[in-house]
């Protein structure tokens, strides 16, 4: 039985970032998870971490549908008797922006083993400064001409190529369609 052995280069890690700017929380926090768990490749396996970074900037000009920015409300408990607290969707986009993308995000990973290791490698800063780590940058989702929005889509091709109408030899020449 033949088997394909995967080659370190197939699992490398990319470095990508997106401008969270006008862009909808839930379905950026979709693209995010499955970038982190690596569907984007040809060699996706749920049993393997081979997702990418991914670095997000200007999580403050982050939108919500609807009315979430008063109704929805972030939890946690303390371990304390009387400990939840709660918070709601503009106090955390003043305190910290950026634990607000990260939950969207860690609520769409599945919930296993390898959850907190893919959560790790999500760097979310509030403004567009990455610091050293704008350097590693590979890929940019958003913010610039030309570039794709959605990672897991490739885009559509610029010219389409379309048979001749006269063939000799019954070879096929192709000629580019005026557009």
């Amino acid at each position: 039985m033949l088997r394909h052995q995967q080659t370190a280069l197939a699992f490398a890690r990319a470095w990508q970032q997106v401008d969270a700017t006008d862009r909808v929380l839930g379905k950026l926090a979709e693209r995010i998870a499955l970038v982190l768990m690596g569907k984007h490749k040809p060699i996706y396996n749920p049993a393997v971490d081979s997702g990418d970074y991914v670095i997000v900037t200007n999580c403050t000009k982050i939108h919500v549908s609807g009315r979430k920015n008063e109704q929805l409300v972030y939890r946690k408990h303390t371990m304390y008797p009387g400990g939840l607290k709660e918070r709601t969707f503009g106090d955390m986009m003043e305190r910290k922006p950026e634990e607000i993308i990260r939950h969207a995000v860690s609520g769409m990973l599945p919930k296993n083993k390898l959850r907190d290791r893919r959560l790790e490698r999500l760097r979310i800063f509030p403004g567009n400064e990455t610091g050293i780590l704008g350097v590693n940058v590979l890929r940019v989702w958003e913010g610039a001409e030309g570039a794709n929005p959605d990672p897991l889509r490739t885009p559509p091709p610029t010219r389409r190529l379309e048979p001749d109408k006269v063939s000799k030899g019954g070879s096929e020449d192709y000629a580019e369609e005026d557009d």
